[in-house]
């Protein structure tokens, strides 16, 4: 869908949407992504403070580098992106939540309560890369770009686990205090 809409369009499509809860979330869908290019939607998954999702190639990738150990993207921002929700996993993420993840709802360093599982809101900004402009359009990534797309985090937000646990699609998410 987004290969062909504007930025305009899906700015207009966004403004049209019903926002997602500031709290009391859910998970929508978990995908692991056992090696480059591979996406493994899962109905439960096993996270921890030392790797992250089990069986991602998160370590792999980014070695040491705690803030951007988990990816979650807005469920809302990818249904509009990839429309079906066999798409959403081409992203990249491995969360997709029905949360409102913007920045002032989620600032650096809130723990947010997914299943079983704590986690930490990075100060690292989750951009665009050119996969997901190739999946998506330039459009797409363009919008999420925006001034008001990154204060919305409309590509998404980067955490790290701080309580090890399991979360399954249907979780319920909630800000901690």
């Amino acid at each position: 869908m987004a290969k062909t809409a504007t930025v305009e369009d899906l700015e207009a499509r966004w403004a049209e949407a019903q926002p997602s809860p500031k709290d009391n979330g859910t998970v929508e869908l978990i995908v692991r992504r056992p090696a480059p290019d591979q996406r493994e939607p899962m109905q439960r998954a096993t996270f921890t403070a030392e790797a992250g999702l089990l069986g991602d190639d998160w370590l792999r990738r980014h070695g040491d580098e705690i803030e951007a150990q988990i990816t979650l993207m807005n469920a809302r921002v990818a249904q509009l992106l990839a429309g079906e929700k066999s798409r959403w996993a081409e992203a990249g993420d491995q969360l997709f939540v029905d949360l409102d993840i913007s920045q002032d709802n989620l600032p650096p360093g809130t723990r947010i309560q997914l299943g079983e599982v704590v986690m930490q809101i990075s100060t690292l900004p989750h951009t665009g890369c050119t996969k997901f402009a190739r999946r998506f359009g330039g459009h797409a990534r363009k919008w999420t770009a925006t001034e008001e797309g990154a204060r919305q985090r409309r590509r998404g937000v980067y955490a790290h686990v701080v309580q090890d646990g399991e979360i399954k699609v249907g979780d319920r998410i909630r800000k901690l205090p």
